[in-house]
């Protein structure tokens, strides 16, 4: 039952983790599975890209495939309404903290 509450939660924080990223640059999967596991989180691919494409088919994502040294590549961008969805999210995030 915990592990399935954490799970959900971690599973939410990390969607926001995915918009902040993805305001800075474009970004694409598996150097999202590197920079969670170099900060100790471990998410695979199976996990990773339903939230990826779940984002785009939301309109707060958007993608372009790019060919880097010979590979196909999917880099992600945030939206418009991406950015209004993670600035929500921010602050709902510090109302929140604020009263725990």
């Amino acid at each position: 039952m915990q592990d399935s509450i954490l799970r959900k939660l971690f599973l939410g924080f990390i969607q926001i983790y995915i918009l902040s990223y993805a305001k800075k640059e474009p970004i694409f999967g598996s150097w999202l599975i590197e920079k969670l596991q170099h900060q100790g989180y471990e998410l695979s691919a199976g996990t990773l890209y339903p939230i990826l494409h779940n984002l785009e088919k939301r309109g707060i994502l958007s993608s372009e495939n790019r060919v880097v040294n010979g590979k196909s590549r999917k880099y992600y961008n945030l939206t418009q309404k991406g950015e209004e969805v993670l600035l929500t999210a921010k602050e709902k995030i510090h109302e929140l903290t604020a009263e725990i």
